[in-house]
């Protein structure tokens, strides 16, 4: 994660040097505040993988001499069979189309986001995987 970290903070200052000189030269907002805030993120991004970097173990990725193979293993769990990031997608959908056609179609948008964000986060607590 180091290397990441790093990585990501040298592109935040490529992109800082890049939105101010595009800045001067261009004299157009919408251009330059992308870049602004492409560093913004970027800074986000950089900061927190060289802050988690500090807090576990070294991987595979650190090491100059480690193998394809020493990576292996376990990488997490993802849900086999979720049905909420349809609704979300959904949900966004309408939402995005709200900006387009109307602000009233965010009334509609909403509860369905909410709906399948309530059921992504609470998903596993109900049933028999439901702590008692």
């Amino acid at each position: 994660m180091k290397i990441q970290g790093r990585l990501f903070i040298w592109l935040s200052v490529f992109l800082l040097v890049m939105a101010i000189v595009y800045g001067v030269w261009s004299k157009e907002p919408a251009g330059t505040t992308a870049l602004f805030l492409s560093f913004a993120l970027t800074v986000m991004i950089g900061f927190y993988l060289g802050f988690t970097a500090r807090r576990v173990d070294a991987g595979a990725m650190d090491d100059t001499e480690a193998d394809v193979a020493d990576e292996a293993g376990e990488v997490g769990f993802f849900s086999p069979h979720s049905w909420q990031p349809l609704a979300l997608g959904a949900g966004a959908a309408i939402a995005f189309l709200g900006v387009a056609i109307g602000w009233w179609l965010l009334f509609f948008a909403a509860p369905v986001i909410l709906m399948g964000l309530w059921g992504w986060v609470f998903e596993y607590y109900r049933g028999e995987n439901r702590t008692q």
